[in-house]
């Protein structure tokens, strides 16, 4: 097992270094009130008055403010450069589920990296939020109760295939794949059921649907743990 290991009985937000709104940030805390910053996300809770628990990351765009603020003993510096900090943090915080936060920014090659990291962890809940949108891999089974209308993208990540109930457009036996057929912009007609075979589809949603992702997520049964 990767070590250090900080277990929460508790849904965990992690906030970023990309930068979160108060609105989005104190959503995020709703359902995820524990909070952890990686990195330079320090300075980012720090600026909307939110202590974190702990700290994690290379700490390279800590601020000597935000170190001074936090204080050592909640400062966990994983220095090896081979992942991003997002991994670092997904793999050392153990969560009924995780909300990330300030993970978009302005930084598009950040955001796919987030994506990397979501595919090859699949066994982790974590639902990332932007300012209007939210990103999560799809279990093997969910159930969303969405409001007719409802947009719901669906983008591969390698090859996968589905089946859906409450789709405009049914995804049933069609062959995802990132160079291939990828599923963005379809509707929901009401509550949405998304069946998967691999831990390989992202699912967008709107920011407003958030609470239904994550009663969806919690009452899921997960990919399994390797």
């Amino acid at each position: 097992m990767e070590k250090p290991v900080f277990r929460f009985d508790d849904p965990v937000t992690l906030i970023g270094a990309g930068g979160a709104s108060a609105d989005v940030l104190a959503l995020a805390r709703e359902f995820a009130p524990r909070v952890v910053a990686v990195d330079g996300g320090a300075d980012v809770a720090l600026g909307h008055d939110v202590m974190p628990e702990r700290v994690i990351g290379d700490l390279d765009s800590l601020s000597a403010q935000a170190r001074r603020a936090v204080g050592p003993a909640r400062l966990t510096r994983i220095s090896e450069q081979d992942s991003t900090d997002f991994d670092k943090a997904l793999r050392t915080v153990q969560a009924p589920m995780m909300i990330g936060v300030g993970f978009n920014g302005d930084r598009l090659d950040h955001m796919l990296a987030c994506f990397n990291v979501l595919t090859r962890r699949p066994w982790k809940r974590c639902i990332l939020l932007t300012e209007h949108q939210i990103i999560l891999l799809c279990p093997p089974a969910i159930d969303l109760d969405l409001p007719p209308g409802s947009l719901v993208s669906l983008f591969p990540m390698g090859q996968v295939t589905g089946r859906s109930s409450g789709l405009e457009w049914p995804i049933d036996g069609l062959p995802f794949a990132p160079e291939g057929r990828v599923g963005t912009s379809n509707r929901a007609l009401g509550p949405v059921r998304l069946d998967m075979h691999a831990p390989a589809m992202l699912l967008i949603l709107p920011l407003a649907a958030l609470a239904a992702a994550v009663r969806g997520l919690r009452a899921c049964d997960g990919w399994p743990v390797p």
